[in-house]
């Protein structure tokens, strides 16, 4: 059994959400540059730069890459062997979200109930999604997930018979009518499988896979590459202004599921595809 002190994992939270609304990760940038390279409109080549320019001045300056710093979503994987000691885990999560969002002068967008509207004035609760595994390790997964492009996400709970053209279909209507809505070019993130919250979490958690790698299963690799050449021949592009880049990847995750169900959830995620991980 291994002890690890909550104050390492407030830290270690605070850090992360600091780290990821200031900077992008390398595989988001290397596709920024790639679209910015093959991109053929003109105008939606010109707004690509911008976005470049704007990633450079965030990291220089030290100003969030948007100004919508997100909810805090964390994937909280737990080693069995873990002991944490001094206090919650789930209550240093939060502190730690607290501490860096206040710490870093990120906006603060959590409202306490959905209906009353009253802001937290701290960014908490951070909603975190618990695994089990073996080891004696804590491992955070944080994606902060602003609601512009949050807002589009759709859930369609297919039959069976609807089949991988069923799936395409949703996908591409999901895409199609969130157009300019969440801020393309776009990243994603497709949960097939489960029920109709695991599909959700699936989506949700696709988008924190690096895009640059692919699924491991042949059969989901092919469909991720078929969907994002789809995607991109929707001719929203940059901005929604038109051109070939309108998403930079297509990621799915897959789960066992009911056999009379085909549960499809896709969450989009705006050029600003932010995610830290650390182990403590």
């Amino acid at each position: 059994m291994r002890e690890i002190q909550v104050s390492q994992i407030i830290e270690t939270v605070k850090e992360m959400c600091i780290e990821a609304n200031h900077f992008l990760g390398e595989d988001m940038v290397g596709a920024l540059n790639k679209a910015a390279e093959t991109e053929c409109s003109e105008l939606g080549k010109k707004i690509l730069h911008q976005l470049q320019d704007n990633l450079d001045i965030a990291g220089k300056d030290m100003i969030p890459i948007c100004q919508d710093t997100g909810m805090a979503v964390f994937f909280v994987e737990v080693g069995q062997d873990a002991h944490v000691v001094g206090g919650d885990l789930t209550e240093a999560i939060n502190e730690g979200v607290r501490r860096g969002y206040t710490e870093g002068y990120l906006r603060k967008s959590v409202i306490s109930d959905p209906l009353l509207r009253v802001n937290t004035k701290d960014n908490t609760p951070a909603v975190i999604h618990y695994n089990i595994v073996p080891g004696d390790k804590i491992k955070f997964t944080f994606a902060p997930k602003g609601f512009g492009s949050e807002n589009m996400s759709k859930i369609y709970m297919l039959k069976p018979a609807d089949g991988v053209e069923g799936v395409k279909e949703a996908v591409l209507k999901a895409v199609s009518e969130a157009g300019p809505n969440a801020c393309p070019p776009m990243v994603v993130g497709v949960g097939i499988g489960g029920t109709f919250e695991k599909a959700a979490i699936l989506s949700k958690k696709a988008l924190t896979r690096s895009v640059d790698e692919h699924s491991k299963l042949p059969h989901i690799k092919d469909l991720e590459e078929e969907l994002l050449t789809k995607i991109n021949n929707l001719g929203i592009g940059p901005a929604g202004l038109g051109g070939s880049t309108t998403a930079m990847a297509v990621n799915i995750e897959t789960f066992a599921t009911h056999i009379a169900g085909l549960p499809v959830a896709v969450n989009i995620c705006c050029h600003v595809n932010r995610h830290s991980v650390r182990e403590v």
